[in-house]
């Protein structure tokens, strides 16, 4: 099991997974969004080789219409 940190909300998931992984388990598949792992951006084209490790803070950023 492994425990990370989602937009400041701790979650638990039974294995290691990748960013895409996790995304699709948090309902964002098919959305564009912006995703940094401990800080550091990850390009979309990275997110299936970026595993998520215990511990580790993902920021998941949606575009918002407006201004």
């Amino acid at each position: 099991m492994i425990t990370i940190t989602i937009n400041g909300h701790s979650k638990t998931f039974p294995a290691a997974l990748d960013i895409a992984a996790l995304l699709a388990q948090e309902g964002y598949a098919g959305m564009t969004v912006a995703v940094a792992r401990n800080g550091t951006f990850v390009p979309k084209a990275k997110q299936s080789q970026t595993a998520v490790q215990n511990g580790d803070t993902i920021d998941i950023v949606a575009p918002m219409q407006g201004g």
